[in-house]
């Protein structure tokens, strides 16, 4: 750490102390901001760890869903996103408007609806999921048929596990779409006895010459494994940080280093800071939305979490 980030780290936590705040950061942020955070984790994790807290204020270092989800769970907290504009272009593929069209294609068939989605998308599904308990989820859902949005790659991956019927939204990451089997073929040559994992939002192809299939959560956990020496990582090059620093000694090669969501590094310190010093941009969701949104949310939790 230089001591440009020493003194910025030092005014967030003391900002944050005053605001009775509490900082969230998901795991593919940039590594300056990884390590102000009090809770790092996916999008869910950290969503209920806010619930969790006495904080008035819950500084979401993420996109803009996730604050949104913060906000749901949590509508009498503030919840500040520190750049307004980190978007997630998956959960941009998808509009309410456009989903309740879909509905009425497919009259009383359960919407199964990934948490990587608005506030208004989520407030139109029947259940929430995320990619660690999506098979979970869907299995749960009393129907041989689901609508499931707004990642194909995910849903495609969740049919595989199960003998229910898709509908599938023509939704992806592009971020994992740029990860390609030649790309684990040739990590698989420079390191022969690491061991590939990659993440359900990763395209049939590449997920057919893994070795693991986990969420980040699930790759974080597993990582931790005695018997896990080198990991070939198939997401978001941001979790790496994380990984290294919970398990020294250990090898952690990104599959490609053009697996980079560049809304997850649009915040930074400066941001962060900046944010709590002004309590802005904030993110609140309506409560005519939000109500119908937390109904889908609770439906998954009461499910549980998975992998």
């Amino acid at each position: 750490m230089n001591d440009r980030e020493a003194e910025l780290r030092d005014k967030i936590l003391g900002l944050k102390k005053k605001r009775n705040a509490v900082i969230l950061v998901h795991n593919y942020q940039l590594g300056e901001v990884q390590d102000i955070g009090d809770f790092i984790g996916d999008s869910l994790e950290l969503s209920q760890n806010a619930a969790r807290t006495d904080a008035d204020v819950i500084v979401f270092c993420g996109v803009h869903f996730m604050a949104e989800t913060a906000s749901i769970i949590c509508p009498s907290k503030t919840v500040l996103l520190p750049e307004i504009h980190a978007g997630c272009p998956m959960a941009n593929m998808i509009t309410a408007e456009a989903l309740r069209a879909r509905k009425k294609e497919h009259p009383g068939v359960p919407v199964v609806c990934y948490i990587n989605s608005s506030a208004a998308v989520k407030a139109e599904s029947d259940v929430c999921c995320t990619s660690a308990n999506a098979v979970k989820v869907v299995e749960s859902v009393d129907a041989g048929e689901v609508l499931f949005v707004p990642d194909q790659y995910l849903g495609h991956y969740v049919s595989t596990k199960t003998n229910k019927k898709f509908i599938l939204w023509p939704g992806f990451c592009p971020t994992h779409a740029r990860i390609r089997p030649e790309h684990i073929a040739q990590a698989k040559r420079e390191y022969p006895n690491a061991v590939v994992v990659v993440h359900p939002e990763c395209k049939p192809d590449v997920i057919a010459v893994a070795d693991q299939v986990f969420s980040t959560s699930g790759m974080i956990r597993f990582a931790q494994r005695d018997d896990v020496k080198e990991m070939i990582v198939g997401t978001e090059v941001g979790i790496i940080h994380r990984l290294r620093k919970e398990n020294p000694g250990k090898k952690f090669i990104p599959v490609s280093e053009q697996a980079v969501c560049p809304n997850m590094k649009l915040i930074n310190l400066e941001k962060v800071l900046w944010s709590l010093e002004e309590m802005q941009p904030e993110v609140k969701v309506p409560e005519g939305i939000r109500v119908k949104a937390i109904a889908a949310v609770d439906k998954m939790l009461a499910i549980g979490r998975s992998q």
